[in-house]
């Protein structure tokens, strides 16, 4: 079987032949084909590897460099972790230590202030025994004056010296007042009493409602009243006692409470010539009068005094005649004194002369060894005219 193509026969073999042929140029094409594009493949793989190898590579830097920065960043902040740290356990220590001075200071002060505490708590408690002794005291009436009277005889004691006074001691009617003071001048003495009717004021003080207490308090009027006039009537003797008494009332407290609730009980005393008076007008009271009777003693004494300021005074006169003595003695040593210094500056003066003298010929001396020993020497001339001439200045 034959083909005609392009104007030529061909045949069958001749086709199966070229196509044969064509065909292995295919498949020769497709091999080089295959060939080349798995040389491109590798070629692609390998420049892919040493990509790849060289982003490891650089990776592998990076993450070095990476994991240096980091450790020196972790170091850093582990010293700054650190630091703070010290710093912060420093401050928390001395912060503990501070709390604890502070803590054991604070418990010092307060031990002290419980010692304190407890001194004031025994001192209360001896207070409130003594007031329970004061109490007991003065809900007795005679244990009262006695009282009363000690605290007065305490205060006129201690102002005034032995024998300006006398205690209970019997007037010429018989009474006997508390105490008597010696006035100056040779007046008479004056009368003090220290009993007080105490049960009425108690008795206005543990009022349980207002009509208890006014009654309390017209009982404490009319009983006060009746021993202002008892001492009026057993004390106030003309030409014996002075014509004033004092009533003496042995608390700061009832003083201020009769002047501020009873003045017509003071003004009756005023007028009855009765002064009540506290523990600290007694005392001002005395201090007055050991102030007179001091100056009625100086009065008294005035006289000597006048002597010994005579005989002081020629004392004074003798003496000032001795020391003008002795200071006229201290000038005439003081001259001869100047004299003996001139005299001393003179022969000081004198002596260096003489010394000049004595160099002025040493040096005159030594040329005339030199000379002709028949040649006669004019130290002698010279030495004679030095010497007048001294004499003449002297």
């Amino acid at each position: 079987m034959s083909f005609i193509i392009f104007g030529q026969a061909i045949s069958t073999v001749q086709v199966l032949t070229g196509l044969v042929i064509m065909l292995a140029i295919a498949v020769i094409a497709l091999f080089v084909r295959g060939r080349a594009r798995a040389e491109d493949d590798e070629l692609d793989a390998e420049h892919t590897m040493t990509a790849l190898l060289r982003s490891q590579a650089e990776m592998q830097g990076r993450l070095a460099t990476m994991a240096e920065v980091f450790g020196s960043r972790q170091a850093e902040l582990n010293q700054a972790i650190g630091q703070r740290l010290d710093g912060m356990s420093q401050r928390v220590t001395a912060t503990i230590g501070e709390q604890t001075r502070s803590t054991h200071e604070n418990l010092r002060r307060l031990q002290e202030r419980l010692a304190v505490i407890d001194a004031a708590q025994i001192n209360i408690q001896s207070l409130a025994k003594d007031v329970v002794g004061l109490q007991a005291i003065l809900s007795n009436k005679q244990t009262r004056g006695a009282f009363g009277q000690a605290r007065m005889e305490t205060i006129v004691a201690d102002g005034l010296p032995m024998g300006a006074y006398a205690f209970q001691p019997t007037l010429s009617n018989g009474s006997r007042p508390d105490c008597t003071i010696r006035m100056p001048n040779g007046s008479p003495p004056l009368v003090v009493d220290a009993k007080f009717p105490l049960e009425a004021w108690n008795a206005i003080r543990a009022a349980a409602n207002p009509d208890h207490g006014r009654i309390a308090a017209q009982q404490f009027r009319r009983d006060l009243e009746l021993h202002i006039r008892d001492i009026a009537e057993k004390y106030l003797i003309p030409s014996e006692t002075q014509d004033t008494a004092f009533l003496f009332v042995p608390s700061e407290s009832i003083f201020a409470e009769i002047h501020e609730n009873f003045e017509a009980i003071v003004q009756k005393a005023q007028r009855a010539r009765i002064v009540i008076v506290s523990p600290s007008l007694l005392m001002l009271s005395i201090q007055v009068i050991q102030a007179v009777l001091k100056d009625q003693r100086m009065r008294e004494q005035a006289h000597v005094i006048q002597s010994e300021v005579a005989h002081l005074m020629d004392d004074l006169s003798r003496l000032d005649e001795r020391v003008r003595k002795l200071q006229g003695h201290f000038a005439m040593a003081q001259k001869d004194v100047d004299m003996i210094v001139t005299s001393a500056d003179k022969l000081t003066r004198r002596g260096e002369r003489i010394e000049a003298l004595e160099f002025e010929t040493a040096k005159e001396k030594e040329p005339v060894k030199a000379r002709v020993e028949d040649r006669p020497k004019p130290v002698d001339n010279r030495t004679s005219q030095l010497k007048l001439r001294v004499v003449d200045e002297d």
